[in-house]
């Protein structure tokens, strides 16, 4: 891959439904420091842990992991990376992919596919991704989250609803796509992202990414044929990272 970009991981400690989530034990180790070692298995030129938390500061430390203290007032993961490409000065065209403290498992292909997209696609700001729905049980599922495209691969809106919604039920055929949150952004909208007051339709839907598209930033959504491992916001979820680690690292 020829795409240079750095890898960032937003880690903050606070977590309502998995308390001091990114200092979860698995295999051994904090989790903050098994996604890092994940996301330095793909072609980032850098990996860093964007952090408002003292503790995780010196666990990455600890580790040898790059991180950057940020503010603790950030409402979303992409206002604390506006924050780190400030404090690192990066060039406006730079490519940083926003990688999920919590998804230890996600393939380091995934993480270059986004770049690798981001890079082919000048005209938009962000990249992301999304997979077809299988199971139509997720259209109306509000924790997944559906996007609608143009014929250009291009977000037109995100939603927890099910859209398109479908008048006539016995012969809608159309191929529901749920999105993934991994992220590939341009340093300039980042750098202007943080300046942008939040989104009515962002507010009322809780998904920061409208922000983008209701100032009219283009998002080029890339379909993986296949799902990335689920991450972890539950305790049973936490469980089952713990077991699936130990099968995949079995002697």
């Amino acid at each position: 891959m020829d795409t240079p970009f750095i890898a960032v991981i937003p880690a903050r400690l606070s977590s309502t439904r998995l308390p001091r989530k990114p200092l979860a034990d698995i295999g051994g180790a904090p989790m903050v420091v098994r996604v890092a070692e994940q996301a330095a298995k793909s072609a980032a030129s850098r990996v860093i842990v964007a952090t408002d938390s003292d503790e995780i500061m010196a666990v990455c430390h600890a580790y040898q992991i790059e991180a950057v203290k940020t503010k603790t007032s950030h409402p979303t993961g992409t206002d604390r990376l506006s924050e780190l490409v400030a404090l690192l000065r990066l060039a406006r065209d730079e490519i940083v992919v926003n990688v999920q403290g919590d998804e230890p498992f996600m393939p380091p292909k995934f993480i270059n596919q986004v770049a690798q997209a981001l890079s082919q696609h000048r005209e938009c700001a962000i990249s992301t991704a999304a997979v077809a729905i299988e199971d139509t049980s997720e259209i109306q599922n509000p924790h997944a989250v559906k996007v609608v495209c143009n014929l250009r691969s291009e977000a037109l809106y995100f939603s927890r609803a099910g859209i398109p919604y479908a008048r006539d039920p016995q012969t809608n055929q159309f191929p529901y796509l749920r999105h993934l949150g991994i992220y590939a952004y341009r340093v300039h909208f980042l750098q202007a992202f943080a300046d942008l007051p939040p989104a009515p339709i962002e507010q009322i839907e809780a998904l920061e990414q409208l922000r983008a598209l209701y100032n009219g930033y283009k998002v080029y959504v890339q379909v993986f044929h296949e799902t990335p491992p689920p991450g972890i916001d539950t305790p049973e979820d936490l469980k089952q990272a713990q077991i699936k680690w130990a099968q995949l690292h079995q002697n």
